[in-house]
C-alpha cells in the first residue's frame, strides 16, 4: 500500500473539507476566503472550456509581493507553418478506436452517453462454501457448490475459474516476489450437474494452467439457464502474502476458493493470469460460507454472521449489542476476555464453525486469530433506505495488543470517520459492516468487500491514511465493479483521490494534494512515467505502475475539477456510481458519463491525460503594458498537453485580477498566444495557476517577472 493523496471536494450540503488545490504548504494552512474565490475561478475555467471565451474577475488576495522589475516587451511568435483547422486539431485529440466497446454499443449493451445500454446483461453466481483452517499444518481444506447463471445471449460450452492460489505454485509465472512457493490449489473433486469431471478427459473435463481453470461442460449452457458445480480442494496458507496469508499469529484467507472468471458484454471471458502485481476483476454474487476454526479464535469476514449464539460468548454478544446501540467505541473483547468460554463459545472437538452470508458482493475474505482484540462502534451513512432517517453501519476492528503502538486503539474511530465522510460526499455505504483487521505485513493495506487488512508498521497519522484509502475502495471497485487488472486507475486513482477528502477533514494541515502532484510531476519531468491506459501487468516496474495507477489519476481528477468545476466533477462521479453500482464499467463509460454530465466534449482531456504521457508546461513569455490598467500577456505552451490557462495579476496593495484563457487556443497547433488582461493599477506580477490546479512540470516559468 502506497501512502496516498487526492484532491478534496465539497459537494453541496457537506461540511467544508476544502475547495481548492493547495500551494506549497506553510506550517499552518492560512484561514482565508481564498477557497471560495478559487471555486469561482474553477467555474470560470469550466465556462471558458464551454464558450471558448476568456473571462476576467477578481482573484484571490495573496500576500503583497515585492515591487516588480520594469515590464519588458514581448513579441508574439509567428507560426512556422499554417495552423491546422479546428476540425483537424480536434481529430488529433480523438480517443483511439476501441472495436470491442464500439461493437457493444451497436449491440445495445453500452451507450455513447455513459449509461448501461438497454440490452446490458451481467452474469450471476451463487456460492455455498465450507472451509476448515488447520493452524498446525497451516492448511485450508475447502468444499463448495457454485451455481452459475448465464444471463448472456450466448451459449457457453466452457466456463473459466480463477484459481488465484496457484500464484504460489513452484512453476507459477509471477511479477512479484514471494517469501515461499508452497504449492497452489489442489483440486480433489470437480463435478458438473452431478457428473464427476476428469482432468485428463478430452471432452467434458477440466484443466488448470497457471491461475486459470478451464472447465468443459458436459452439455452447453444455454442463455437464461444455470449450471451447478461442486468442488473440493486444499491449499497451504502462504506465509505473508501477497495480500494476505499468515504470520503464525494472524490468518487472512484471501482468494481461497475457485471463483468464476468474469464473462462480460465487451470482452467476453476475461481470463488474464494473476501474476501478483495487477489486481482483480470479479463478478457479483451471493455467498453462504461456513468457516471452521479452533475454539477461542475470533473470525472476521465479509458478510453478516448468521450464528452468533453458537460461536460468541454471552458477554461478547452483550457488548456487541451495546456497540450496536451507538455511541463510543466498545471493547467487545479485551485482553482478559480472549479464549473459549469467554470471547467465544466452547466448541466440539476444540472447533467452532462460523457462518456468514453476503449478498451482491464480488468476493468473500476472512481473517482469524486467537490473539485478536475486538473493538466496535457505529458510523452514520446517511439515508441509505430512503426513509428520511439517517442509517448506520457497524464498524469492527480486530488487532493484536502490541499493535496499540501503531495507533490501532484508534482504528475503529478512524474507520467510522472515513465511512461517514465518503457516505456524504459520494453515496451511502450499503453494507452491514466495515471491518479493519490487523494482518501479515504483506497486506500493507488491502481491500476486500466490507473488510480491509492492514499490515506493517504505522502510526496514528499514517494508519488513518491507509484506512481511508482502503475504505474508499468500498465504493471503487467493490460497488463500481471495474476491471482492476487492466485499468488500475479506475479504482486506485479514485481511492487515491477520495482518500484526501478524509485526510483533509482529519488533518487540516496535510498537503495531500501537493504530495500527490509532486510524485506525479517528479516522474513526468524526467520522462519516468508510463501512460495510464496500460494493463496493470504491462508496466516496466512497480514505480511506473504506482505513478500511473495512484498518483497521476488522482492529480488528473484535481485538474478535471479545475476544467469543469468541482461541483460538476462531484455530480459526474455520483452519476457514474449511480449508473454502474454492482455493474462492470469500462473506461469509456466513465469518460462518456463525465462528458454528458458536464455538457462538454472532453475527449481532448481523456486523450491527453489517460492515453499519453504529454507534459504540461505553460510559460509566461512576455508582458507588455498597453494602458495604465491593461497588459498584453504572451503565453507559451512548451509541452504537448493542452490545458486552459489561469492568469492572476497582482498589485502591490494586494488587489488581483484574473483571466481564464480557454483550452481551444491550443487546438490549432499554436504554441504561443497573446491575450489582453486587466491588471491592478499598482501591478507587480502575473502568475499562471498560482493555486496549482494543473500539474505543470516547470513552475519556475509561470511567474512574470522572473
Amino acid at each position: 500500500m502506497d501512502r496516498s493523496i487526492a484532491y478534496p471536494v465539497t459537494p453541496q450540503g457537506v461540511p467544508l473539507l476544502s475547495s481548492f488545490a493547495h500551494e506549497p504548504m506553510p506550517k499552518r494552512r492560512p484561514k482565508t476566503p481564498h477557497r471560495a474565490v478559487a471555486a469561482l475561478l474553477c467555474s470560470l475555467i469550466a465556462s471558458a472550456c464551454s464558450t471558448q471565451s476568456a473571462s476576467s474577475v477578481a482573484g484571490p488576495t495573496p500576500k503583497p509581493v515585492p515591487a516588480a522589475a520594469p515590464v519588458k516587451t514581448a513579441t508574439p511568435a509567428k507560426p512556422a507553418r499554417p495552423p491546422a483547422t479546428r476540425a483537424e486539431s480536434t481529430r488529433a485529440f480523438a480517443l483511439p478506436a476501441w472495436g470491442a466497446f464500439d461493437s457493444a454499443v451497436v449491440r445495445g449493451t453500452r451507450t455513447l452517453t455513459g449509461e448501461p445500454g438497454p440490452a446490458y446483461w451481467q452474469q450471476r453466481t451463487e456460492y455455498h462454501l465450507e472451509a476448515e483452517l488447520n493452524q498446525v499444518s497451516k492448511r485450508l481444506t475447502g468444499h463448495g457448490t457454485v451455481v452459475y447463471h448465464n444471463n448472456s445471449p450466448n451459449t457457453l460450452d466452457t466456463l473459466y475459474f480463477q484459481a488465484y492460489g496457484n500464484l504460489f505454485a513452484p512453476d507459477a509465472k509471477r511479477n512479484t516476489q514471494l517469501l515461499a512457493s508452497l504449492g497452489g490449489i489442489n483440486f480433489t473433486k470437480v463435478v458438473a450437474e452431478g457428473s464427476a469431471l476428469d482432468s485428463t478427459a478430452l471432452g467434458a473435463g477440466w484443466t488448470v494452467s497457471g491461475t486459470i481453470m478451464t472447465l468443459r461442460l458436459p452439455k452447453p449452457l444455454l442463455p437464461g439457464t444455470s449450471v451447478e458445480l461442486e468442488f473440493a480442494w486444499h491449499l497451504r496458507i502462504p506465509p505473508d502474502g501477497p495480500r494476505g496469508g499468515q504470520d503464525r499469529e494472524t490468518y487472512v484467507l484471501s482468494y481461497w476458493y475457485p471463483q468464476v472468471a468474469v464473462y462480460d458484454d465487451v470482452n467476453g471471458w476475461q481470463i488474464d493470469q494473476y501474476l501478483g502485481n495487477a489486481e482483480f476483476y470479479m463478478g457479483y454474487g451471493d455467498y453462504d460460507v461456513a468457516l471452521t476454526v479452533p475454539e477461542g479464535w475470533l473470525v472476521a469476514s465479509t458478510g453478516t454472521l448468521q450464528n452468533p449464539d453458537e460461536v460468541l460468548g454471552n458477554e461478547t454478544r452483550a457488548r456487541l449489542a451495546k456497540a450496536r446501540a451507538g455511541g463510543a467505541v466498545v471493547s467487545v473483547v479485551g485482553e482478559g476476555d480472549r479464549g473459549a468460554g469467554k470471547a467465544t463459545a466452547k466448541g466440539t472437538n476444540g472447533k467452532l464453525t462460523w457462518r456468514f452470508r453476503a449478498e451482491n458482493v464480488r468476493d468473500v475474505t476472512w481473517a482469524a486469530s486467537s490473539l485478536y482484540l475486538w473493538d466496535a462502534t457505529t458510523a452514520s451513512v446517511g439515508d441509505l433506505r430512503g426513509h428520511g432517517v439517517p442509517d448506520t453501519t457497524m464498524i469492527y476492528s480486530f488487532y493484536r495488543p502490541d499493535q496499540r503502538r501503531n495507533g490501532w486503539s484508534e482504528s475503529a474511530l478512524y474507520a467510522a470517520r472515513a465511512i461517514t465522510i465518503f457516505s456524504r460526499v459520494l453515496w451511502p455505504y450499503p453494507y452491514p459492516h466495515m471491518t479493519v483487521v490487523d494482518g501479515p505485513s504483506s497486506c500493507g493495506g488491502m481491500e476486500y468487500p466490507m473488510m480491509t487488512c492492514i499490515g506493517g508498521d504505522w502510526n496514528a497519522r499514517t494508519l488513518f491514511d491507509v484506512e481511508a484509502h482502503e475504505i474508499a475502495h468500498m465504493w471503487f471497485p467493490m460497488q463500481v465493479g471495474s476491471d482492476e487488472k487492466r485499468y488500475a486507475w479506475m479504482d486506485e486513482g479514485m481511492a487515491q483521490y477520495f482518500q484526501s477528502v478524509a485526510i483533509d477533514a482529519q488533518f487540516p494541515d496535510a498537503d495531500d494534494v501537493g504530495e500527490n502532484r509532486r510524485n506525479y510531476v517528479g516522474a513526468a519531468r524526467y520522462g519516468k512515467e508510463t501512460e495510464m491506459m496500460r494493463y496493470g501487468d504491462k508496466y516496466p516496474d512497480y514505480n511506473a505502475y504506482g505513478i500511473a495507477s495512484y498518483f497521476k489519476p488522482a492529480t488528473v481528477l484535481v485538474a478535471l475539477g479545475g476544467v469543469i468545476g468541482d461541483s460538476t466533477l462531484m455530480q459526474g462521479l455520483r452519476e457514474y456510481g449511480r449508473r454502474w453500482t454492482n455493474r462492470h464499467p469500462m473506461p469509456n463509460d466513465f469518460w462518456n458519463t463525465m462528458n454528458q454530465v458536464s455538457g462538454l466534449d472532453l475527449d481532448w482531456f481523456w486523450r491527453t491525460w489517460y492515453y499519453e504521457t504529454w507534459k504540461l508546461d505553460q510559460s509566461i513569455d512576455g508582458v507588455v503594458r498597453t494602458s495604465p490598467d491593461t497588459m498584453a500577456v504572451t503565453i507559451e505552451s512548451k509541452g504537448r498537453a493542452p490545458m486552459p490557462v489561469l492568469l492572476v495579476a497582482r498589485g502591490a496593495g494586494g488587489a488581483t485580477t484574473s483571466l481564464v484563457v480557454p483550452v481551444d487556443v491550443w487546438f490549432t497547433g499554436e504554441k504561443k498566444v497573446t491575450v489582453q488582461m486587466a491588471v491592478p493599477s499598482d501591478f507587480t506580477r502575473v502568475d499562471i495557476d498560482p493555486l496549482q490546479r494543473f500539474p505543470d512540470t516547470d513552475q519556475s516559468n509561470q511567474t512574470w517577472p522572473r
